[in-house]
């Protein structure tokens, strides 16, 4: 396995790499090795022999900042500043370079829910958790002219804007208003550094990981694998497959194998798929031997929801609960010892997710879980493998990232922009 980043135009890296795949004796040849092509036809205008090219748009890891006080700044100084003002595209593309948009949830609704009619500079940005009547008042007051909502306070879809729902006079208010709404939600979770790299931060430093993987978004790929008779049928094939619409994406690699035929190997894209197959099914050699194999994404290191830390120095469950208040800044918290633990057991290892975690945590061995709501039964499974776990209401678990978030936001769009956080916004459930 090998790796070789490039980089274009300073914002997309394709990574050019071995993929693992069933074994077979032919592609095993010492003769293969690496050929990027742009086309077909270049690529049989090469003499000395095929090889293999498989890449992957990959954004590169500074697209990924790690939002860490310094290290953001830095990773960001070439991102332009605002000439006096800036307008809600221009902050947008700051909000997104900070938490790409593709690290979301599927299932999530990010990035721009509410843009304004008229254009007008963004001078005062509110960052809430959640936007409530409270928040909306707030701002109002304010002047704002953007609100970020970590929470999408527009999720599902609405037929129509009336007064009698809550979240609907949200909306409604927010177009009168002339204010954008935008939210990130799951995307600052997978970003590193972000939420969750915050929560476990909270547990002092330690190895950290993530639970659930990031990938890259690109256009997914397939693989497919088939034999010709010999190098002038092979020739015929991919003259049709050149015609094939996006075939200029295509990597294509043979090698000769032992009964004097070629065996190849054709990466597409999924829009390109069922074209491809269909000239090599009508191909009465290619078809027998044709295999597809859908081509994993590559990761995107650091990023990814929920995280696993191994404690450098490792704490009791009491003074675990203690740095947790602390960080959180809670006067209180929820735990549910896991069986035959006190709260003097050591803590070594920590899993966090951010909101209601539990779906992620979930089956992760740990000593501790830490996420903001998790179901009675959810609480009972964990304890009874002897994991601890700490509850903090879903937005306490959240919250604090918001003026982490500000402190970065503002270094990036410079005194002409006021970024505030948000004094109504609350967890709706209180300890009494």
């Amino acid at each position: 396995m090998f790796t070789r980043c490039r980089e274009f135009s300073g914002k997309l890296l394709h990574l050019s790499c071995s993929i693992s795949f069933k074994p077979s004796r032919s592609l095993c040849s010492p003769q293969l090795s690496t050929l990027h092509f742009s086309s077909l036809h270049s690529f049989l205008a090469y003499s000395p022999g095929p090889r293999l090219s498989f890449q992957h748009p990959l954004p590169a890891r500074s697209s990924f900042p790690l939002l860490q006080s310094d290290k953001v700044i830095r990773n960001l100084s070439g991102f332009p500043h605002s000439a006096g003002h800036m307008d809600l595209q221009g902050v947008l593309e700051v909000l997104e370079h900070l938490a790409p948009l593709s690290l979301a949830e599927s299932w999530d609704n990010v990035g721009l829910l509410v843009e304004p009619s008229k254009p007008r500079p963004v001078k005062t940005i509110l960052l809430t958790n959640d936007l409530t009547t409270a928040v909306m008042d707030e701002a109002v007051a304010m002047t704002c002219d953007l609100i970020v909502s970590y929470h999408p306070p527009l999720f599902r879809p609405f037929k129509r804007l009336l007064q009698k729902d809550w979240k609907q006079r949200l909306t409604i208010r927010a177009i009168e208003g002339g204010i954008a709404i935008f939210s990130p939600h799951t995307s600052w979770d997978s970003v590193e550094g972000g939420v969750n790299d915050w929560l476990v931060g909270g547990m002092g430093s330690g190895q950290v990981s993530v639970l659930s993987q990031a990938h890259s978004s690109g256009p997914q790929k397939h693989r497919l694998e088939f034999s010709s008779m010999n190098k002038e049928e092979l020739n015929s094939l991919l003259e049709q497959l050149r015609h094939i619409e996006g075939s200029e994406t295509f990597q294509c690699s043979t090698i000769r194998n032992e009964s004097g035929g070629q065996q190849v190997n054709l990466t597409c894209n999924s829009s390109a798929l069922t074209s491809a197959v269909q000239i090599l099914v009508s191909n009465p050699h290619a078809s027998k031997s044709l295999n597809i194999t859908q081509v994993q994404q590559p990761p995107l290191l650091g990023c990814g929801q929920g995280r696993l830390s191994v404690l450098d120095k490792p704490v009791s469950v009491s003074t675990a609960v203690q740095k947790m208040k602390t960080h959180l800044g809670l006067p209180h918290l929820r735990l549910a010892l896991g069986d035959q633990q006190t709260l003097d057991s050591m803590v070594k290892t920590v899993a966090v997710c951010a909101g209601s975690g539990a779906s992620v945590i979930q089956g992760v061995k740990a000593d501790l879980y830490i996420t903001g709501e998790m179901s009675h039964h959810e609480v009972l499974d964990a304890a009874s493998k002897g994991t601890s776990v700490i509850l903090s209401e879903h937005s306490n678990s959240e919250r604090g990232f918001l003026t982490v978030f500000r402190d970065r936001l503002a270094a990036r769009l410079g005194d002409t922009v006021t970024v505030s956080v948000s004094q109504r916004d609350r967890d709706p459930l209180q300890v009494i």
